[in-house]
């Protein structure tokens, strides 16, 4: 058990970090990795919503302390905590639900990972930027942003999950 948080914690800084350098990066004026919100999804799966939500609260609302957004980030991750269990249940059968604590591609395989992890980040994107725009005046631009980060996002993310998944992960 502590073995698990005391690898959390590593990973939030970790990704805490990497988003902080990851928001000097935007590729075209469009995308924008935001590689963070792995946290968020790669909580296990039978922790209390109570905690999820907190933990994705601080998560976005650090990062807002950072960037000087104020609240957009908060707003957009606890929505994103609130609607990860359902979403995961979308992908994954009640049977299997147990056997799989933490989500990741050893243990729920590339499929449904895949379309786990890039529904939420597609909503995440979507969040952010609708908040950051705050009108359709340019609704083309703000869906390039939308797209792109999410398309790039969901690359990087992936890629991290093979980093992170440890072998005890693999699936039964």
């Amino acid at each position: 058990m502590t073995k698990t948080v005391i690898q959390f914690i590593v990973l939030f800084f970790a990704l805490m970090i990497l988003q902080l350098v990851c928001n000097k990066i935007v590729l075209f004026n469009v995308a924008m990795p935001i590689v963070f919100i792995y946290l968020i999804l790669r909580l296990p799966v039978n922790l209390h919503g109570g905690w999820v939500l907190t933990i994705a609260f601080f998560t976005g609302l650090l990062l807002d302390i950072f960037t000087n957004t104020p609240g957009m980030n908060a707003l957009a991750c606890t929505i994103l905590a609130a609607v990860r269990r359902p979403v995961f249940n979308l992908f994954v059968s009640h049977e299997n639900d147990m056997n799989i604590p933490i989500p990741s591609v050893d243990s729920m395989g590339v499929s449904d990972y895949f379309k786990y992890m890039a529904s939420l980040v597609t909503l995440y994107c979507t969040l952010i930027f609708l908040i950051q725009a705050f009108t359709l005046h340019n609704i083309v631009l703000t869906l390039a942003r939308i797209a792109a980060s999410s398309a790039l996002s969901i690359i990087i993310i992936f890629g991290l999950d093979s980093l992170v998944s440890t072998r005890r992960e693999k699936r039964l």
